[in-house]
């Protein structure tokens, strides 16, 4: 099984702090990632159209949100420091193939909605800045595929340090657009008791739901979080959980303060002047000069949102990664995985803005942040599950009430996308002429994504618990050996990936050195974790890997082999000339997988560019 974030899996050590307050700052920053999918474009186009058009009266769903938020992120950070598993791969491990292609279909859809809301809040916020157009700021945003790739080779405590300093960013304009909207304290606090003036309001409140609470962030959280190494001890575990609860409260209270700034701002500027219809973000900026009489809100206001925007697609891309690794297995080159992620956000961006103009892209916007809030029952009701059951908890399962509350919102946040559903089908079959088509397709599907909901729900209390996730590993570890060679090196580094392509390379290997010679064999982990966090990422590949590595060894030693190990974290073709160039090796065994073309492309050419960077001969051997 691989490691979530293998790149950075257990990077930064929370071990060896003197004092309590270091420890607690080696733990702060997995959230803070979390944080900014909690601000991203998505939830201005959503605060603003609540504030504008009912004031400060859906306040109260912002507060109840983000202690929603609060509550899942904090059981997401549980079942990825206790199982060493982020969320999709313990989905993998516990359902069939059939339902988690499913989960994994609906996970992406969630990623592709969230891409879609920070490539217009990007293009919008490049537009009200320098008076780009929307359609050339879109398709601008292909090239911050790339500001990840930077980023994650300098190392996780530099992205929590750029990612913070953009949080900081947007925390600081809305100090002073607060300063300078001078909102009404009473009419604040009165927002804050729970009301909904129309069917209209619900629309706003479940997209407010579907922006605040976002579905790609549980599984992201359950993945960072194993980013810090710490004693796996049961003490080392509760403090661990301790910490990362703390971090959670600091970062989304201030991911709920931005929020709530914005609703406010647009409650005090737009609503209070009669300006009910403000839902896209240029009118806001537009307006907000002359509203409030000072030429820097506007600024301070774009600004803000490319800070959001910018911040948001970083994140985007390492959950789309999580999420594609834990559901398939499948890891491909993150630069590869970006650009399709960002194109399938661009085209219908680009196409709605094309077809029907600017002045759509508010409700393109609020229309992505709903389909969020549909898409959130299918990741918090596993995740409940997950992390109730003690014996896949080990004893570190959620307590009574926290367990009530979980269903209670999930249950809330189910009830009404069902109604949501229920009213927009309904709405367009009396629209409809010939509403045939609708019960031929829309219905039939709305009810197989209930019953798929139904499924989730109700399996675990009908199937016994496994003691364990199931071990969906690919690794096989079933080799035959050859001893015949002409034994001419003496110490020998072999490349292994635990496919079928070891066999060959390790009896290539023994062809060329016999029983004399020294035999190292190097695994790299090569998850997104352990590229951005190193050797300190101690997630559940990492621990595989490490075991499996120990297996090869005790089986090549009964054989009579001489034989070592050692792991190496991030890119391979990177790592593995650094750990052969560093040792006294006399040559380097590697199997190849045999894909050409297309395939090399999209899972990357290993061989061909760690040979120009190592000091010894290389032996590809083809499997």
């Amino acid at each position: 099984m691989g490691k979530s974030l293998e790149e950075v899996h257990e990077s930064v050590s929370t071990q060896n702090k003197k004092s309590g307050f270091r420890k607690i700052l080696a733990f702060l920053g997995p959230a803070y990632l979390i944080s900014v999918g909690y601000m991203d474009p998505g939830n201005w186009a959503t605060d603003l159209a609540g504030g504008s058009q009912f004031g400060y009266t859906l306040l109260w769903v912002l507060l109840m949100s983000n202690i929603m938020a609060l509550l899942l992120q904090s059981l997401s950070a549980r079942l990825g420091i206790v199982t060493q598993r982020d969320l999709a791969q313990a989905s993998r491990e516990t359902y069939s193939p059939f339902v988690n292609y499913i989960l994994y279909f609906l996970a992406e859809i969630a990623i592709a909605a969230c891409d879609l809301a920070e490539v217009l809040g990007m293009a919008i916020g490049l537009n009200l800045l320098f008076g780009l157009p929307l359609i050339e700021g879109v398709l601008i945003t292909v090239l911050d595929t790339f500001l990840l790739l930077f980023l994650i080779n300098k190392g996780m405590r530099k992205m929590e340090a750029f990612i913070i300093a953009l949080v900081a960013i947007i925390g600081f304009s809305f100090v002073f657009e607060m300063i300078f909207a001078q909102p009404e304290v009473d009419k604040v606090f009165a927002g804050l008791i729970p009301s909904l003036p129309n069917e209209a309001a619900l629309y706003i409140a479940i997209s407010i739901i579907g922006a605040t609470v976002m579905p790609h962030n549980l599984y992201l959280h359950s993945s960072l979080v194993q980013t810090r190494k710490f004693d796996r001890s049961k003490a080392g575990i509760k403090q661990a959980l301790k910490y990362n609860l703390i971090d959670s409260t600091i970062a989304l209270n201030l991911a709920f303060f931005v929020n709530a700034a914005i609703l406010i701002l647009a409650a005090a500027t737009f609503h209070k002047n009669g300006y009910f219809e403000v839902a896209e973000i240029q009118d806001a900026h537009q307006f907000l000069e002359p509203l409030l009489g000072n030429k820097w809100a506007p600024i301070l206001f774009a600004v803000a949102l490319i800070a959001a925007g910018q911040s948001s697609t970083v994140t985007g891309t390492l959950a789309g990664q999580i999420i594609m690794e834990g559901y398939l297995n499948l890891r491909i080159q993150p630069w590869v995985r970006r650009i399709i992620t960002r194109l399938i956000a661009i085209v219908p961006a680009v196409l709605v803005i094309w077809i029907y103009g600017e002045s759509v892209t508010g409700k393109l916007l609020i229309f992505s942040q709903v389909i969020l809030s549909l898409q959130l029952g299918f990741a918090i009701i596993p995740l409940i599950h997950f992390v109730s059951d003690k014996t896949k908890m080990n004893g570190f399962h959620i307590g009574k009430w926290t367990k009530i509350a979980s269903w209670i919102i999930a249950a809330t946040i189910v009830s009404l996308n069902a109604k949501l559903v229920y009213d927009e089908i309904t709405g367009w079959m009396e629209a409809s002429e010939n509403p045939t088509w609708i019960w031929l397709t829309v219905v039939p599907t709305a009810f197989g994504f209930l019953f798929l909901l139904l499924f989730i729900v109700f399996k675990p209390f009908f199937t016994k618990s496994k003691t364990e996730f199931q071990n969906h590993s690919p690794h096989n570890l079933a080799l035959k050996f050859s001893k015949t060679g002409t034994y001419s090196k003496k110490n020998i580094a072999i490349s292994v990936d635990f496919s079928s392509s070891d066999e060959a390379a390790i009896n290539n290997a023994f062809e060329l050195g016999g029983n004399e010679a020294k035999y190292t064999l190097i695994h790299i982990v090569e998850t997104v974790g352990a590229m951005v966090y190193g050797e300190n990422i101690k997630d559940h590949e990492t621990t595989i890997d490490e075991k499996l590595l120990e297996e090869y060894k005790i089986m090549l030693t009964q054989e009579g082999y001489k034989v070592e190990t050692q792991l190496g974290f991030g890119a391979p073709d990177k790592v593995i000339p650094a750990i052969v160039n560093a040792g006294n090796f006399d040559i380097l065994v590697m199997g190849t997988h045999g894909h050409t073309g297309f395939k090399d492309l999209i899972f990357g050419t290993t061989v061909d560019k760690l040979r120009h960077k190592i000091s010894i001969p290389l032996f590809i051997v083809n499997k």
